[in-house]
């Protein structure tokens, strides 16, 4: 096969080990950046062009799409779709993902277990709004945040007051979050490929921060997860409609909480902490499908 890696760096650990298995199992890999593609839309032969080459015979795409191309990405990805060719998370399921209210009112609606969260545009009462979520301490974050930037902890009723109107006087949109005080700093990465979880790990965060990001100093390990824990995850990544998905959990008293469910999952962590193919089983996974979508078609 032919497998499109939509990423805007060819050099970035998941796109290496993408490409790597994808060779490995003798199959053809193209790193397409999705910036750099243009496309010709028509209800005859709709096409993607890319470094002055039209994009034909391509299989199977892996969507790798950054946070701040979402629009754009999404808007090629779907352009492959619209030419039939097999995506492993749809368009539609990673625009789901990264809109952060819209994903926490999807698993609101299927009953999946998350932190009481409160959005507002202007609130009357930003006393009321706290008190909503539970009180202080509360976690406040902006909708277009990622990898941990632009999360605060608001320990107290004063410093929440004022970081929402900060955050509000900057015209900025803004979600509050109960604080789960006895997940200690630490999350459960579960990674979902299908209908299940093939890998998982914990991330700890450093001393003296409550975002466990390894990208904000973290540190990660191998962790056993419960039934629950897996049915949970397994409940998030169908909530939004992805076939991948990297899903943050905290551990809480009243059983998994969803933070985070992403559309593109980073590998260099898990599969560290885990020792496991992660790679090697999405090609696998593509393999199967593709050629069921293919057979189907022919039919």
């Amino acid at each position: 096969m032919k497998i499109g890696i939509l990423s805007q760096n060819a050099n970035l650990y998941s796109t290496r080990r993408l490409r790597e298995a994808c060779e490995q199992r003798g199959h053809e890999a193209v790193v397409i950046n999705a910036l750099r593609c243009y496309m010709n839309i028509n209800s005859v032969q709709p096409s993607i062009h890319f470094e002055g080459h039209d994009l034909v015979g391509i299989d199977a795409i892996i969507p790798r799409i950054g946070a701040d191309i979402t629009f754009y990405g999404c808007s090629v990805l779907r352009q492959f779709e619209m030419m039939n060719v097999f995506s492993i998370n749809q368009s539609i399921a990673i625009s789901r993902s990264r809109d952060k209210l819209r994903s926490l009112q999807l698993l609101s609606r299927k009953g999946v277990g998350m932190p009481i969260t409160g959005f507002a545009s202007k609130p009357d009462d930003v006393k009321d709004l706290i008190k909503m979520v539970g009180g202080t301490p509360v976690v406040i974050k902006l909708l277009e945040g990622t990898q941990g930037i632009g999360v605060v902890l608001a320990e107290t009723q004063k410093a929440a007051e004022s970081v929402i109107e900060a955050f509000m006087g900057l015209k900025a949109n803004i979600m509050i979050q109960e604080y789960i005080a006895e997940a200690g700093g630490a999350d459960i990465r579960c990674f979902v490929l299908g209908d299940k979880v093939i890998a998982s790990m914990k991330r700890q965060a450093a001393e003296g921060e409550f975002r466990s990001n390894l990208h904000r100093g973290g540190s990660a390990s191998l962790v056993r997860i419960t039934p629950e824990e897996r049915r949970t995850a397994v409940a998030a990544a169908k909530a939004m409609g992805l076939n991948v998905a990297g899903v943050d959990l905290l551990r809480s008293n009243r059983g998994p909480l969803i933070m985070e469910v992403n559309s593109s999952p980073g590998l260099e962590g898990i599969e560290h902490a885990t020792g496991k193919d992660i790679a090697g089983m999405i090609i696998e996974y593509i393999e199967k499908h593709a050629n069921k979508k293919r057979r189907h078609q022919q039919q």
